[in-house]
């Protein structure tokens, strides 16, 4: 656990596990798949093998802090304890360090669940096996790498792997605990398509709650539990949605959260919190993550601390390790939603 400080997304919005022994530099996280309810008719029954995925979260963030202070300095400071308020502040910044990774998994929200200005421009042919897109009539951007693709024909979203030109890409299926292949099959020339949440939406105060809806109803779609959902957005769109007249504010009770947590109330069913490591900027828009928080899966610990003496000087050291790593498992990617949003 992080001393000294307030994680705001850890606590509020992910799956936690705490390293045990501090030596391990990986973690596997195993999940299952959903079970099928069966029509009971007194004869008996066959037990299903439930289907299991496995994804390895690698412990691979170490952040350390090490610092000294003589015991003449801390007498000429006049403080009674200098050394508390500066883990403090390493604690602070380890907090905004371990969100602002939290909230880079955005790029993990399932294809499909992403709400932004569709690009539709053109038409497709795509490829068996290899998942090669040619446009007609299409411009394509680097800045669709990762974004979820749908085209006419296809029964699941995919993303874009990679892009070669205006009229060349490449998509995947939308997982990272298997080898990058293209499923799909063949989508003949002349398809439509959609390459979601391509450019940001401009909202306001009037029009806020729409964009909140649409992330709800994707979560609903996928059959994400309705408690426990979380939304992350930075002061920008923050500030439209205090002002939204649908927006259920944080009560007294729940002051020690608002100060500390971020959280600043409610609304459609999510609890929402305000951060300004949430990615993005104002010119191409906010990646605004909302979802269940089973969605992300966090470990982390501190590994080892400790003071020690200043070799030829009076006073003393002060250290700290902190490791942590996160993973979204393929099957947990439906527990998550994102918009792209700008004021």
């Amino acid at each position: 656990m992080v001393e000294h400080a307030e994680v705001v997304i850890k606590k509020a919005t992910i799956t936690k596990l705490e390293i045990k022994g501090g030596g391990a530099d990986r973690v596997n996280v195993l999940t299952y798949g959903a079970l099928a309810l069966k029509d009971y008719t007194g004869a008996d029954m066959t037990a299903d093998d439930p289907s299991e995925s496995e994804g390895t979260l690698l412990v691979n963030q170490k952040k350390a802090y090490y610092f000294k202070i003589k015991s003449w300095d801390k007498f000429k400071s006049y403080a009674e304890d200098p050394t508390s308020t500066l883990i403090q502040t390493a604690g602070k910044t380890l907090a905004e360090t371990v969100d602002a990774f939290v909230l880079g998994f955005y790029t993990d929200v399932a294809s499909g669940n992403w709400v932004g200005t569709s690009y539709t421009t053109g038409t497709v042919t795509v490829t068996t096996s290899t998942g090669a897109v040619t446009g007609t009539g299409t411009t394509f951007t680097a800045g669709m790498v990762g974004k979820p693709f749908k085209a006419l024909g296809h029964t699941s979203w995919y993303r874009v792997k990679t892009y070669t030109s205006a009229t060349a890409i490449v998509i995947e299926d939308d997982k990272d605990d298997e080898t990058s292949a293209y499923t799909g099959g063949t989508i003949d020339a002349g398809a439509t398509y959609e390459v979601q949440a391509n450019t940001a939406i401009t909202v306001t105060k009037s029009t806020i709650y729409a964009q909140i809806v649409a992330l709800r109803t994707k979560l609903n779609k996928a059959k994400v539990p309705r408690t426990d959902r979380f939304l992350v957005v930075n002061s920008d769109i923050s500030a439209l949605i205090l002002q939204a007249p649908e927006f259920i504010p944080a009560v007294n009770s729940a002051y020690d959260e608002v100060v500390k947590r971020g959280l600043i109330g409610m609304i459609a069913g999510f609890t929402i919190y305000e951060n300004e490591s949430v990615a993005g900027d104002a010119t191409n828009g906010f990646f605004c993550l909302a979802g269940h928080k089973s969605f992300i899966t966090l470990a982390m610990a501190f590994v080892e601390t400790g003071t020690e003496d200043l070799i030829g000087n009076f006073g003393s050291a002060y250290k700290g390790l902190n490791c942590y790593g996160g993973k979204v498992l393929d099957e947990r990617r439906k527990a998550g939603a994102l918009a792209l949003l700008k004021v």
